[in-house]
């Protein structure tokens, strides 16, 4: 008799633990964009870079999760062309930034959800060239499109080059610690 009200127990623990049924909601890659802004002390630069993969974690309808990878090696410069276009391209994927042979990818996890409207405040883990921080900002979603802006210290993730915070002197070849990132995802 004991061993059937252990097997009830199980049977009533699983019922309960699947009620709250959790699905991947997957990012639709090649309808989705990611567009970045760096700006210097003397203008800006901007382009877009490529999602490799991604899901949102929902119940039901509410977000409560998440997990997005970038593929580092698809950086993209959209405002200059030609030479400039492709030394700039090549900048950014050196190690004096984002360091793409040894770091292809970048990932954001979403930790923690708190909804308000349509609107869900985000926060998680964010890691670039292998550091990791913890970033939050608001997440729009609605009809399937989920949409942020997000402005990243770059500094955090050990990309210091003409900084003016590290180095002395720099002048009008300052380039500001932070960079913006525009995401538009569908799912």
């Amino acid at each position: 008799m004991n061993g059937l009200k252990g097997l009830v127990a199980t049977a009533v623990i699983a019922v309960l633990g699947f009620s709250n049924v959790q699905a991947q909601e997957k990012v639709n890659i090649k309808d989705s964009q990611v567009k970045w802004e760096g700006e210097k002390l003397t203008g800006s630069h901007d382009g877009t870079i490529d999602m490799k993969e991604g899901f949102f974690l929902m119940d039901g309808k509410e977000l409560v999760g998440g997990e997005f990878v970038v593929d580092m090696t698809t950086i993209n410069v959209t405002d200059l062309e030609g030479d400039n276009k492709a030394k700039l391209e090549g900048h950014l994927n050196s190690d004096d930034f984002f360091g793409v042979d040894k770091y292809k990818t970048s990932k954001f996890v979403i930790n923690t959800v708190a909804k308000k409207g349509n609107t869900y405040g985000v926060s998680g883990t964010l890691t670039i060239k292998g550091k990791s921080n913890p970033i939050a900002f608001d997440l729009d979603m609605k009809d399937g499109k989920a949409t942020t802006t997000v402005k990243i210290d770059r500094t955090k993730y050990d990309i210091k080059y003409g900084s003016g915070s590290f180095f002395d002197n720099l002048g009008d070849k300052t380039i500001y610690d932070e960079f913006t990132l525009m995401v538009n995802l569908n799912y």
